[in-house]
């Protein structure tokens, strides 16, 4: 009889004490009524099956997408990764890190041919403005010496992106369609003796093939100021055409950007009758 009641006691004394190890302050507390796990294990969703025969319109368009613009802030907040949120350039960044997204050199005139040269970490790195300098240093003895000191890139310094685009009108569906094809950061940077940091440069880092890079935009959540949910990812997004963009470049034999031809004022008018081409166009289609 002892024997029993000296287990039980030693039983309720186990179990007390595991009670109170799960109440240490390091357990992570779930606070929420719902779990969070549908952002983590979602898949982008297929693309429609197109065959060419359907194909009787296609335009390839090169569009800039400037994150200080209001409505396309939700890709350069949060600026350090914070609360399971990441910025587009952390999350592309990221991917090519730690799961194997492939990177492509961006080169000036590159057009029609972003995805023929990959990339290294240290390539992309360098891209990004992380560079070694030399730094004078004073020794125990009072002497100075020289060393190199690593100095790591920003990614604030990433303000916009270019989205190639492929428009076309699938007459099987009787629908005009868009498949973004590729993303390009755009870094903006100024010169060491630029001071007043009054005349910005600008630089393509890297293509990423946008087919390539949905899986795992499909799982990293866009933050919204006004909603905690974790409803909409970065594919969601970018499949909802929930940016706005002006185009820069269309398709020609010449591949010129239009700020090649026009100048001013009048860049910005020819890439609005570029966009109202593409919308003319499926209109044009219709009589009522």
């Amino acid at each position: 009889m002892k024997k029993i009641i000296s287990v039980a006691f030693f039983s309720i004394f186990l179990i007390v004490s595991a009670l109170a190890q799960g109440s240490s302050p390091g357990l992570i507390i779930k606070t929420l009524p719902y779990s969070e796990d549908n952002i983590k294990t979602r898949q982008p969703l297929p693309y429609q099956f197109v065959r060419e025969a359907d194909v009787m319109w296609a335009k390839i368009v090169w569009r800039r997408v400037e994150l200080t613009q209001k409505m396309n802030q939700i890709f350069y907040f949060p600026t350090q990764p914070s609360g399971g949120y990441m910025s587009l350039i952390d999350v592309l960044l990221n991917a090519i890190h730690l799961k194997g997204l492939n990177a492509y050199k961006a080169r000036a005139k590159d057009a029609g041919n972003e995805f023929a040269i990959p990339m290294t970490e240290e390539e992309i790195h360098e891209a990004l403005g992380a560079k070694t300098v030399p730094q004078v240093v004073e020794l125990e003895d009072g002497s100075y010496d020289t060393t190199m000191v690593q100095i790591p890139y920003d990614p604030t310094q990433i303000k916009s992106f270019i989205i190639k685009e492929v428009w076309f009108f699938d007459k099987q569906r009787s629908v005009m369609d868009v498949r973004i094809i590729g993303l390009c950061p755009i870094r903006t940077y100024y010169r060491d003796d630029d001071v007043e940091q009054t005349n910005p440069l600008y630089k393509k880092v890297f293509w990423v093939f946008y087919p390539e890079a949905r899986p795992f935009l499909a799982k990293a959540p866009v933050y919204m100021p006004y909603n905690d949910l974790k409803a909409l990812s970065y594919d969601d997004v970018f499949q909802k055409r929930l940016f706005s963009g002006y185009i820069y470049m269309i398709s020609d034999p010449k591949q010129r950007e239009i700020a090649e031809y026009e100048q001013g004022l009048n860049v910005l008018i020819k890439a609005k009758e570029l966009d109202n081409m593409i919308t003319d166009f499926e209109q044009s289609l219709w009589s009522y």
